[in-house]
């Protein structure tokens, strides 16, 4: 099993994602002789998991059933255990843009964290890419490299256990790109500009307060980076709905009925508009916004390499 890799069936040791609903998963190591427990009963991995093709439908000891999908990152950044605050789907995707990411880049990321982009860079930059991540926490590192082994994807990524702001990269003039996810992005620019190729190379900063961007930003300008902006994503989701609306009373309905011979028994003309003038109401499909949408997580910070 590999995050960068499709595999067809489950094997003894791989990640998987328990699927009990869009708003209920979750991840498992699959073990032979080991069991999980979900609200609709038992899941066996050796009789139930383990020779299954990815997407089977499981049936648990309760009568109840759940779908067993092949990880990605995206799956990965819904379920994964957060050591820190992560970044979702919504700003990776910018990111990933943004930097001009493909097969085969050279990433340098600060810091690790709980892997979430970690793992949408490797997807993103294998099979001849690599990804250099630098963490300032050490039991995180060790954590975040185990889980690179576990996930297949450990020749795509170098952990190192440093202070950015302090000891840089560990790497000089090779990276296509850098991002930056830390307290005070402005004292790893410098670094941010020896670990970057020689010309064109693209640098994005993440930060949630405007005072960080704004001493980022003067940051870049003193290494002489250019086309410096700053954007910010929000989502907003709607839902599709049947709408129903009273039709006013413009007192010609029943004239209008009258003189084009329109028959209210006749059953084809039930669904009709003069049929919904008639009873009233009228309905059709709008989009409503949610009541709660998710806010401000970050701002983003993009600068290229002059």
């Amino acid at each position: 099993m590999s995050f960068v890799e499709y595999g067809d069936t489950i094997k003894d040791g791989d990640t998987a994602i328990v699927f009990l609903g869009h708003e209920s998963m979750f991840p498992v190591k699959v073990q032979h002789g080991t069991v999980t427990q979900t609200k609709y009963g038992v899941i066996r991995h050796s009789t139930d998991l383990i020779g299954k093709k990815y997407g089977s439908k499981v049936t648990c000891s309760k009568g109840g059933w759940v779908f067993i999908l092949h990880p990605t990152p995206e799956l990965w950044t819904m379920n994964l255990p957060h050591r820190t605050q992560i970044l979702y789907s919504t700003d990776i995707s910018i990111i990933t843009m943004m930097l001009e990411l493909k097969p085969g880049s050279i990433v340098c990321e600060s810091g690790t964290g709980s892997g979430s982009l970690s793992h949408a860079l490797i997807r993103t930059v294998a099979p001849t890419g690599h990804l250099y991540t630098v963490e300032f926490h050490q039991q995180r590192a060790e954590k975040a490299q185990e889980e690179f082994r576990e996930h297949g994807v450990e020749h795509l990524v170098t952990v190192t256990n440093q202070d950015v702001c302090k000891n840089g990269f560990g790497v000089s003039n090779i990276a296509d790109a850098v991002f930056l996810d830390i307290p005070s992005p402005w004292e790893a620019i410098g670094h941010a500009k020896s670990a970057l190729k020689a010309e064109g190379g693209r640098i994005c900063s993440f930060s949630p307060c405007i005072e960080q961007v704004q001493r980022t930003c003067l940051a870049m300008e003193e290494c002489g980076f250019t086309e410096i902006n700053t954007l910010e994503i929000l989502l907003r989701v709607y839902n599709v709905r049947t709408i129903s609306l009273q039709i006013p009373d413009l007192g010609k309905a029943s004239e209008d009925n009258s003189s084009t011979g329109f028959d209210s028994s006749n059953p084809s003309h039930q669904g009709s508009p003069c049929a919904n003038l008639q009873q009233g109401t009228v309905q059709f499909k709008s989009g409503v916004p949610l009541r709660e949408v998710v806010g401000h997580t970050g701002y983003l910070t993009f600068a290229t390499k002059s």
